[in-house]
This record gives structure tokens, sequence and C-alpha cells, in this order.
């Protein structure tokens, strides 16, 4: 039986939507789990440093190809993929050509393909979003993970948006639980008047945290993925992840098949999904503008 292996920076219930969603896409190409194809899982629980001995693991396991999901592109992780046999699809939150990974995002040529998710460009989109929710926010708080996707485009992209608005970026790095409590607590010296919580595969394991810190402080917030919406967060706007990770299944049942990476184009997706957590809004008395209500994709009551 085929074996493919699943590396990811979050944990299990983290990931438990978007392995639905890999397993989904497996079965499109004709593989389920157990009877024709299993699966070897590793979750580095937000702890990035375990992710290069986790891939040496799966790649001693022998697997045809090997899904990395919320894996930063840290240089150790990245040394290791460059010199891998082993057919990868990854997801990444930065652009492959610029790190070694692929030639193009038509004919990646190697042996990494997966789905480019444009980290960097998408925080001006939130930040743009935030604007015409808090239209007369002056300070905006950014929830970064210094240890996550790199800090050149998401921040660098932060503060060029914020810059055009008028508006002061204050960013608040966060690694552990513990420090995501005392960021804040220290809007109660250096408020802000809203929030962008960047992207990290960390930030996805403490979602439920993050957003009852959130209403707590009653700060408007935005978020990359629904996952946070749905737990409690105000505002989520991002792409469909549970098509992307589909795609990512299918991808790796395509390898198992015979394909090779190297001809599989990067997928780059154009569809952004916005969600609103209207009893979230209510939590914190904020009424949501009419404008962004009639954008929303999904509303939830």
């Amino acid at each position: 039986m085929p074996v493919i292996g699943y590396l990811s920076g979050r944990t299990t219930d983290s990931d438990a939507s978007m392995l639905v969603s890999v397993r989904r896409g497996l079965a499109d190409v004709g593989y389920a789990e157990g009877r024709n194809v299993a699966i070897e899982y590793r979750f580095a629980d937000g702890r990035y440093d375990r992710q290069p001995a986790q891939l040496t693991e799966l790649t001693q396991h022998k697997v045809g190809a090997i899904v990395l999901a919320g894996s930063p592109l840290t240089e150790k992780l990245l040394q290791q993929v460059r010199a891998s046999p082993i057919p990868m699809v990854w997801t990444f939150g930065e652009n492959p050509v610029r790190f070694g990974l692929v030639a193009s995002m038509n004919r990646p040529g190697g042996n990494v393909t997966g789905v480019n998710v444009l980290t960097g460009e998408l925080s001006g989109k939130q930040l743009g979003l935030l604007h015409d929710l808090v239209p007369k926010a002056a300070t905006v708080a950014a929830l970064f993970d210094p240890e996550g996707p790199p800090e050149t485009s998401i921040l660098r992209d932060a503060r060029d948006a914020t810059a055009a608005l008028g508006q002061k970026l204050l960013v608040l790095e966060a690694r552990t639980a513990d420090e995501i409590d005392a960021q804040f607590a220290s809007l109660d010296q250096e408020p802000a008047d809203a929030m962008l919580v960047t992207r990290s595969p960390f930030f996805g394991t403490r979602a439920g945290q993050i957003a009852a810190l959130a209403a707590r402080h009653r700060i408007p917030a935005i978020y990359t993925r629904r996952e946070f919406a749905e737990a409690g967060g105000l505002m989520s706007y991002g792409f469909n992840f549970a098509e992307l990770y589909r795609e990512m299944g299918r991808y790796a049942g395509r390898i198992l098949n015979g394909e090779k990476p190297a001809d599989l184009p990067v997928i780059q997706p154009t569809k952004l999904e916005l969600v609103i957590n209207l009893k979230a809004a209510k939590a914190i008395n904020f009424e949501i503008p009419p404008l962004i209500r009639a954008l929303a994709d999904e509303v939830i009551e």
C-alpha cells in the first residue's frame, strides 16, 4: 500500500478540518485512507524547530509524497526539502521561486509544488477592510509570530498599508500562549483601535484564545482564516482553505499515480472569502457597517 506523509506545524485538533479536505482530494483521484493508501502524520504543535526531525522521520518511512501544511519557510527545513528526492506538496505563504523551491509557477521543475497563498499581499487587503470596518482607527495592532512566516512580506505590506491610510502600526510579537496573553495585556498601556492577526500556524492552534482575548479587550480584529471567526472572532478574510487542501490532496494522489511535481503548476488561488461573526460583534457592542455586511460571503448569526 502506498504511503503519504502529512507534516504540519499545527496540532491534530486544529488541522482536523484540513485533513478532511486532503482526504476528499485523495478520493477525487481514487484513493481512500486505509483501503489503498496509508497516511503517516506528524504535528509540530506550533514548535517549528521540531519539523526538520519530523521530515527526516517521514523520509525514512519512504513515503511516496509528503504534504507540508502550515510549515514556515525556515532555513533548515528549506535545505532539507531542496536536498530531498521525495515529491512534496506545500502551502507556500511566500513566493516559492524566491526561495529556490520551484523554477517557475507554471513549471516547478523539481520535487516541490503546491499552493501559493500570497500572505504578504493579503495583509494589505485585510487592513483595507479593517479601515472600512473602523474608519476612525488611528492605531492598528498587528499580532505577529516572529518564528512563523518570514517578516519581509507580512509586516512590510502591513506597514505600507497602514502608512497609506495614515495609521500607526503597533507590532505585537508572540511565540507562545503566555506571550499572546502578555501582548493583549500590553494594550492596556498602549491601546490600539483595531487589530490584524497575521497568518501563523501557531496562531491557528490558539484561535479560541486569541478570539476570546480580542473580545475581552473589546478590540475589533480581522483574521486570515475562517476558523477564527468560527471560534468567536469578529471577521476573517482569506482563502477558502478547505478547497486549497482538497487540491493538495489531489496533487498528492496524482503524484502517487505517476505524475511529477515538476509538471504540476503551483496553484495560485484568486477567490477570497469574507466571514463575519455577528455574535462576536454583539459581544463587544460593535455595529458592522452595512457595506461590509453586504460584502460577506458568510454571516455567522
